[in-house]
Parts: C-alpha cells; structure tokens; sequence
C-alpha cells in the first residue's frame, strides 16, 4: 500500500513522524513523502528506509493519484486547492487530513477513534473516503469526558479553554518568547537590584508591554507575555469565534449527532489563549441528564479510554498533575477538580489537560491510518 504524506516539516507534521516512527508505522506500508516547496529534494530518514528518498512535488496530481492514501498536515490552503481536483481526475484514495477544510462535509468523518470508532468503522463500510482530524480542544475534551456522552449523560457542556501558544503555530512560540524576553530584558537592572521595589519593576514591564508593536506582534496581534487573549480564530459575527462555534460543531460531529439537529448536545465555550507554550487545559460545566455520585461520575469517565485518568481533588495533586507542563509530550489525559456544583446535583465541574500536538492534532491522525491499513489487509 502507498501512502503519500503532505505537510510532514510543520509542526503537526513533526510530531506526526516522530510518532509513526516510536511506534514502527512505516513497517506496514510504503511511504512517499511530498514537498509544496523543495520537490525533488531529500526527504526524512524514516523507519527501515536506507538513506533519504527523494520528495515528490505536492501539486503533481500524478504523483499524488497513485497513493492508496493521502495523509496531509499541510493546512487548508492546500487542501482548497488539490482535492477536488484530485477526485475529479478520477483519484478514489483515502483522504486523511489535519485541516479543519472538509470536517463538516457530508461526506466526512472527525476521526477520534477511542471515541467513535465504531461511527469510522461503519463509514468505511459504507464507502467514506475523507477522514479529518478535529479541533484540538474539542478532541482533548472528547478524550477526558467521552464517556460520559456515550453513556448518554450529558444535557449540555460548557468549557472556558486556556489555550498555549503553539495551537497559532511554530511562529506563535517565538512571539511568545521573545515577548517574555523583552519583558525581562526592560526590568534586569530592577530585579537584580535587591532596593528595589515592586512596583517599579511592575511599571516598567507594564510600559513595555504597552510599547510592543510591529513584529513584536506580527502573529498575536497584541501582547501575550504576562497577558493574556480573550478570543482565538476569527469573528463569526454574532459574539462568537470560530474556536467556539467548532466546538458545538465537531462535538456532535464526532459523536455523529452533527446531520441529527433533534439529537445535537448543547455546546458552548469561551476560548482564551495564554503564555504556555504547548498543551491546552479546560474548564468544565456539565450538567447531566441525571444525579450520579461523585465516585460512579469518575468511573464511568476512566472508563472511557486507556489514556484519561481521574486526579484526586486536591491541592497537591491539582497543582502537579493538571497543568500544560505535567502532559506536554504525553498521550496522557488527566481531568480533575471533579466537583458537583451548587447550581444542584446534576451540575458537576471539572478540569483536565492535553497535549493539543498529540491528542489534539497528530495522534488521531496516525491512528486513523492504521486503522485503514488494517482494513485493507483484512479486505
């Protein structure tokens, strides 16, 4: 089986390929790898693969046609321009994609199979060729408290997202740094001063992140060392952002309640970007079809998947197991502060955290194509 892969240097792409390789992916298939901007060159050493293979031109519809499956990290813009184009040439691969383009056609499926892979497997069946990785807060969720919408529990969601700086992308991070270093570069002499006083030192930073402008937030838009901003993605015109409007969106998507409008959960959110680099956290309020004791809640929420588990609620815990630095770089999904609420017993809160690169991008991305290799060598 030929499987190309598009938009593999970004940062998704990255932490693609890095996880294809831990788990000795390229063994079940033949890979070529595409470059929109260096055909011809050399592409990345890969599982048992001798030397470095060449790169396939990415718009090279002939190229691209001969693949059993198409795999891109490569963004919408890429996706707008070939794969219609593609399928009209008479291309019937399968289409894996990292971009949010093609979640919500007809013809698609959100793939977060320890979610809905029973929903995946009858898609394939039924001929569904397009599957897409979700939205990185909305999966990250899904795998927290999935369980308990398959169970049936959930009336309505709302979720305030803290979201790092790496969801914009690799030029997000560097803003972000070089914020921060601004900022400790305007108040060294202060700090280092021990008469100094706070205040000072807190007028300085204040001043100069007033200042900031031009390239210091070419990506951002405004500041985010020491602050924080209180919408992400674009305007949707009604006091909602793109970022919230996905999240009911892909939400009932995923569960396949999206075409069902009287079946639909309720969604809502706030979504807030702030200074960490990589992982996004998430509080929660739930309110449940019905009233469940705390400890069943939490068993049916492990239950869930092999990757989600329950934080005791309390100081300690809470503060070394559910922040972005305790699960960057980990498949695990960690949710505490499990709590009811005095809204009454149905209501309950909670908070959880998750890799948005791994859970929230590439993991269900890498996933997805094992699971089409293996139907293929089953069929």
């Amino acid at each position: 089986m030929l499987v190309g892969l598009v938009g593999w240097r970004g940062m998704v792409g990255s932490v693609l390929l890095k996880r294809m390789t831990e788990e000795n992916d390229f063994s079940k298939f033949e890979a070529r790898f595409f470059s929109s901007s260096n055909a011809g060159g050399e592409g990345p050493q890969h599982g048992s693969f001798e030397g470095r293979p060449k790169l396939y031109d990415a718009y090279d519809l002939c190229a691209l046609k001969e693949c059993d499956i198409l795999l891109t990290c490569q963004g919408s813009s890429y996706t707008n321009c070939v794969y219609h184009k593609l399928v009209s040439i008479g291309w019937r691969g399968y289409w894996i994609d990292a971009a949010k383009t093609l979640r919500l056609h007809e013809t698609s499926v959100i793939a977060l199979d320890p979610i809905n892979y029973s929903f995946i497997k009858k898609s394939i069946d039924s001929g569904i060729k397009v599957f897409c990785g979700g939205n990185c807060t909305v999966s990250c969720m899904l795998m927290a408290v999935g369980a308990l919408f398959t169970h049936n529990l959930v009336d309505w969601i709302f979720s305030s997202t803290y979201q790092a700086a790496s969801g914009g992308g690799a030029n997000h991070i560097k803003e972000l740094l070089a914020q921060m270093g601004s900022l400790y570069g305007s108040s060294e002499k202060l700090m280092k001063d021990p008469a100094s006083k706070i205040l000072d030192i807190d007028r300085v930073v204040l001043e100069k992140q007033q200042q900031f402008g031009g390239e210091e937030i070419k990506y951002f838009g405004v500041p985010l060392a020491g602050s924080l901003i209180p919408w992400i993605d674009k305007d949707e015109g009604s006091g909602i952002s793109l970022e919230e409007w996905k999240g009911f969106a892909e939400t009932n998507k995923i569960l396949g309640l999206y075409e069902k409008q009287s079946k639909q959960i309720p969604v809502d959110s706030t979504c807030v970007r702030v200074g960490s680099l990589r992982s996004h956290c998430q509080s929660l309020v739930i309110k449940l079809r019905k009233d469940l004791p705390l400890n069943e809640i939490e068993k049916i929420i492990e239950s869930g998947n092999d990757w989600v588990r329950v934080v005791p609620n309390n100081k300690a815990e809470s503060e070394t197991q559910l922040s972005p630095v305790s699960v960057s770089g980990t498949l695990s999904i960690p949710i505490g502060r499990i709590k009811k609420l005095k809204l009454g017993r149905e209501y309950v809160s909670a908070f959880t955290a998750g890799d948005q690169l791994l859970w929230g991008a590439a993991e269900p991305l890498r996933r997805m194509l094992n699971i089409l290799i293996d139907e293929n060598c089953r069929g």
